[in-house]
């Protein structure tokens, strides 16, 4: 924290004060989690700069009053003015493997089984961390079933400047890649293992990203060649799995869990899709595939429920059509839902060791 004063205030004052306001879903104050940049203070008018390390746009407005409050209870203080930002910084990931040039982090969104939601939640949870304030972009790592251009309504072709690399498309507001765009959309990929794992390494790699705070990569189904590939070659920042409460999901769910958790990759939590159904007629609400589910492999694996989504014909009707219920609802519970979850995410992310890597020099051995 820069500090700079014209006056007897010293910068001891300022800390308490800062150092008593937490940062909703990072459970850390502002002071020990390195987000203050500056203070400075001239005849009793502060200027606070905030850098925030996690996107959390829909808490400002409620952390800049709490600054302004803790610090105008200083004595001598005047006027308080706050200026709040996003300053999302890379993870440290695997020290073999290399960063991906405009990626700052990259989440895997992984299920272990087929059918529980996991690219609906995707594509949502990448856009809630949007609507926080983050630059996010989304990769379809699903070859045999690509589903995020259907998903965020993209059309068309991706272009290609130079002939070796190819411009992300855009679908409101996010940066995507997926075969889905390269192919026909009835066409089968017929394809054997390694011809998958290199067309995912070529999507990733030669797709001009520009500065994402978060890549978010769509995982198929199961833990297979893919899988393998991403857990060894991919700098994953971390994992978020999704699962339905019922018992047979549950159990794949745990077989992706445990992937991730072999090769250190974190875990940074459960989301349950499906957790419940409210009848829209009499508003009854029903646990069709169980309960519990979700906070039992809490427990048992010791990684946060991150939360849980209902099952409801609107979030799979607004996935379709191409305008995901961040789009369609974006100020509705199910929205606010996903933006929760969001916000927990970006909290593990942002707990996790910085990456150092770039601050040193790369060592050349020359044979002389």
């Amino acid at each position: 924290m820069k500090f700079s004063s014209d006056n007897a205030l010293g910068r001891e004052p300022f800390v308490a004060a800062l150092s008593g306001i937490v940062v909703p879903d990072l459970d850390q104050d502002l002071v020990s989690a390195g987000f203050v940049s500056s203070v400075d203070c001239k005849a009793g008018d502060v200027t606070i700069d905030i850098a925030l390390g996690i996107p959390c746009r829909s808490h400002h407005d409620a952390l800049r009053k709490q600054i302004i409050t803790a610090v105008r209870a200083i004595p001598g203080v005047q006027n308080v003015s706050v200026s709040l930002h996003l300053s999302v910084t890379p993870r440290a990931v695997a020290p073999t493997l290399k960063p991906v040039p405009g990626i700052k982090n990259i989440v895997a969104v992984a299920s272990g089984k087929g059918g529980v939601g996991k690219s609906t939640t995707t594509v949502n949870l990448a856009l809630a961390l949007a609507a926080e304030g983050a630059k996010v972009g989304v990769l379809d790592a699903d070859i045999y079933g690509p589903s995020i251009p259907t998903m965020l309504g993209i059309v068309g072709r991706p272009e290609s400047l130079d002939g070796n690399t190819i411009e992300p498309m855009m679908g409101h507001g996010l940066m995507a890649s997926s075969i889905g765009f390269l192919i026909d959309k009835d066409e089968a990929m017929v394809w054997r293992g390694p011809m998958v794992t290199q067309a995912l390494d070529q999507l990733l790699r030669q797709t001009n990203w520009r500065d994402l705070d978060y890549l978010l990569l769509d995982m198929p189904p199961g833990t297979g060649d893919i899988h393998l590939t991403v857990a060894q070659k991919v700098p994953v920042t971390g994992a978020v799995i999704v699962t339905t409460p019922q018992e047979i999901a549950l159990m794949d769910a745990r077989k992706g869990l445990k992937m991730f958790e072999k090769v250190s990759v974190p875990v940074f939590g459960i989301v349950e899709n499906m957790s419940t159904y409210v009848c829209p007629q009499c508003g009854h609400e029903s646990h069709l595939f169980g309960s519990g589910g979700g906070q039992l492999m809490s427990s048992d694996y010791n990684v946060p429920l991150l939360g849980s989504l209902p099952l409801n014909i609107s979030i799979r009707e607004q996935a379709d059509a191409g305008q995901p219920t961040l789009i369609a609802d974006p100020e509705g519970a199910i929205s606010n839902s996903y933006r929760q979850i969001a916000r927990r995410v970006a909290a593990a992310v942002c707990r996790l060791k910085k990456d150092v890597s770039h601050k040193f020099p790369e060592v050349v051995v020359q044979k002389i």
